[in-house]
């Protein structure tokens, strides 16, 4: 299967185990719910889907640069971990 091109968005700021949250801050690009993200670091690589987004508890379709997202992923991710979009 050939590889779909990726473009950084953001990176892992933060990690909430207990609930399975990241915290990730947007820097370039967009995110929006239903985008396919792939996190990447050390002992982390997974892609998901954007099910739903928030900042600070409200729920917004859209994140953009400048922003800090919360979002439930499908396994645990690590700070400094770097977050692609498939473009």
């Amino acid at each position: 299967m050939e590889q779909a091109e990726e473009m950084k968005v953001g990176k892992v700021t933060h990690f909430f185990t207990k609930i399975g949250v990241a915290v990730i801050e947007i820097t370039d690009g967009s995110v929006k719910s239903g985008d396919e993200i792939h996190i990447k670091g050390h002992t982390t690589d997974f892609r998901q889907k954007v099910g739903s987004m928030q900042i600070e508890h409200d729920k917004i379709e859209m994140a953009e640069p400048g922003q800090s997202i919360g979002v439930k992923v499908s396994e645990p991710v690590r700070a400094n971990d770097l977050v692609y979009k498939a473009v």
